[in-house]
């Protein structure tokens, strides 16, 4: 009968936990920054903060696979999903930089659709925080990557309707321009929240 070695440490699942409560802050920060009359510059400064965080739990997360003789699970995965979750926290620094380099809080409002996108990523950031304790058991994850894939559908719909909105003659083309890179950025982050969930799907059917 085979079996396999387990770390005696919980510190690989601590990590993705830390990387993934990042991330309920920064979607935080960012339902704050769509918002009217938000502080543009503080908000971006905020995420910025949060980004370098998540910086230090990936290269803490790296250090542990490159010193730790056995892992919880493939290397390659543990390496993949941090960064995947790195990548999310990313997109999410850029759409506050963004907003605030280009002065788009001067407008009288974002977009509705724009803070659609940011409900969507606060949901999604929500069930990725709620989902990474269940790593360690490998158990309860279906319903996650079920809602998280729904959420990126929803986001893509979203997405779409902003295009329309922006390229309907409301904005002046550089307005359009400038709100459009906004708007790729979220829509990224959904796409980057959904990739994370694929690769913890992958992660339970190999150790199943």
């Amino acid at each position: 009968m085979g079996f396999k070695l387990r770390p005696a440490t919980d510190v690989f699942y601590e990590l993705f936990s830390r990387a993934a409560n990042n991330l309920v802050r920064g979607t935080e920060l960012l339902s704050e920054l769509v918002l009217l009359e938000s502080d543009a510059q503080l908000i971006s400064g905020r995420l910025a903060e949060v980004e370098h965080n998540s910086d230090q739990v990936t290269h803490d997360l790296y250090q542990h696979i490159n010193s730790t003789f056995v892992t919880p699970f493939d290397r390659e995965d543990i390496y993949q999903l941090g960064s995947q979750l790195d990548d999310v926290m990313d997109h999410l620094e850029a759409i506050g930089s963004l907003v605030h380099l280009y002065g788009l809080n001067s407008l009288p409002a974002l977009p509705k659709e724009m803070r659609d996108l940011a409900e969507v990523l606060a949901a999604q950031a929500k069930v990725t925080a709620e989902a990474m304790p269940h790593l360690k058991a490998m158990k309860n994850l279906a319903d996650y990557w079920v809602e998280c894939n729904r959420l990126e559908n929803e986001g893509d719909q979203v997405y779409r309707m902003l295009l329309v909105r922006l390229f309907s003659g409301e904005y002046d083309a550089l307005t359009v321009m400038k709100l459009k890179e906004v708007a790729d950025e979220m829509e990224a982050a959904c796409d980057a929240f959904e990739h994370v969930c694929h690769t913890v799907e992958t992660i339970v059917v190999k150790e199943s």
